[in-house]
């Protein structure tokens, strides 16, 4: 009989052990994202070695908008993860003259306007010219622009909204808390 009710022990045990690892790959793979900040091109919004979680939900019913702190496949490698933040929409147009960033669109008359960036960590230096963000795709920058290597760089310089894996959620290492 106690043979019975060890073996009974083990079975329920090993069944919760089963639906936990279930539980935990099917929040990875549909609900979070996971990744570590490598480099200070997102500072002071996000710390080299920060760890954080993506929310892969948070675009499930809308699109991303200017401003959100993203990660998706770097274009020009997609086996590489990449967390920068949105700055131009599909159809805009984005002009960054003298670290100045633009925005207008001109299908819906929309007129240039200076971007209002106060999560910059430094005032931004620099002339990259005119970018015109074809529909489904989006135009990213680092928050550290003066140190950051974002769509102004890359040979591919739009992320299209397929390769957008989720938005920047939590921060949860070294300290915890929510990322705008």
């Amino acid at each position: 009989m106690k043979k019975n009710s060890v073996l009974k022990e083990v079975i329920s045990w090993a069944i919760i052990i089963v639906v936990a690892f279930v539980i935990g790959n099917c929040l990875n793979k549909f609900v979070l994202l996971k990744a570590v900040i490598p480099s200070g091109s997102m500072e002071n919004t996000l710390q080299v070695d920060d760890r954080i979680f993506g929310l892969r939900l948070a675009y499930l019913f809308s699109d991303p908008e200017r401003g959100d702190v993203v990660m998706f496949d770097y274009p020009d490698d997609e086996s590489v993860l990449y967390v920068k933040r949105v700055i131009g929409l599909p159809g805009e147009t984005v002009e960054i003259t003298e670290g100045k960033v633009y925005i207008w669109n001109d299908e819906t008359g929309e007129d240039k306007t200076l971007l209002e960036e106060p999560y910059l960590k430094e005032t931004p230096t620099g002339t990259y010219g005119v970018f015109h963000v074809p529909e489904g795709c989006y135009f990213m920058l680092g928050d550290n622009r003066n140190s950051s290597w974002d769509s102004r760089k890359w040979d591919n310089k739009y992320v299209s909204r397929d390769k957008i894996q989720c938005k920047a959620w939590f921060r949860y290492k070294p300290s915890f808390g929510f990322i705008k």
